[in-house]
């Protein structure tokens, strides 16, 4: 009977033991899904999270693109050219030559940068002495042969030109406030 005893008082010690272990290994497998769970939804936002890093990274160099083109074309409005124009004529004693002049200045908003750069282009050239002759006297009317125009040959800026006549450039005036100062001053 002590064999029977001791089998009656160790079968519930058995007992529990195996069903803590068996249970201990249920919740070992519940444990094992719950976390392969929270590792996929972990896998998902490391990739939802990097692929908005990327996107992001892509909208701020873009964005900073775009603010770098724009401030370069603000920048390069500031710059501006200034050009100016007259006709030049060059008479010596057997030729004479008529050029358009061009020039031009950069400028950074009213800032100089550059000193004039002239561009010249011949519009008339001619080695007539007699027509040079003719046109040395302002008095006198200069004749056409019979039958011309005067105008066969030429360019038609050259034309133009002799259409516009010559230009001049405009004498600066004094100010009138300086007369006024000193007469102020005088009395």
């Amino acid at each position: 009977m002590h064999l029977d005893a001791l089998l009656w008082l160790f079968l519930p010690v058995f007992v529990a033991g195996g069903s803590a272990l068996l249970s201990f290994y249920i919740m070992q497998a519940k444990m094992e899904i719950a976390l392969s769970k929270e590792r996929e939804t972990l896998a998902e936002a490391r990739a939802t999270i990097t692929s908005q890093k990327v996107t992001m990274e892509e909208r701020i160099r873009a964005t900073e693109e775009s603010v770098r083109r724009a401030a370069l074309d603000e920048f390069l409005k500031d710059f501006r050219v200034e050009e100016r124009s007259y006709v030049r004529e060059t008479r010596a004693l057997a030729s004479s030559k008529r050029s358009m002049v061009m020039q031009e200045r950069l400028y950074f908003r009213n800032i100089p940068l550059s000193n004039w750069v002239e561009h010249e282009m011949v519009v008339e050239e001619g080695s007539n002495l007699k027509q040079v002759q003719e046109q040395a006297s302002i008095f006198t009317a200069g004749t056409l042969p019979a039958g011309s125009q005067g105008n066969e040959g030429r360019l038609p800026i050259s034309k133009f030109l002799d259409e516009a006549g010559p230009v001049r450039a405009q004498v600066a005036r004094p100010n009138s406030l300086v007369p006024a100062h000193a007469a102020f001053g005088a009395q």
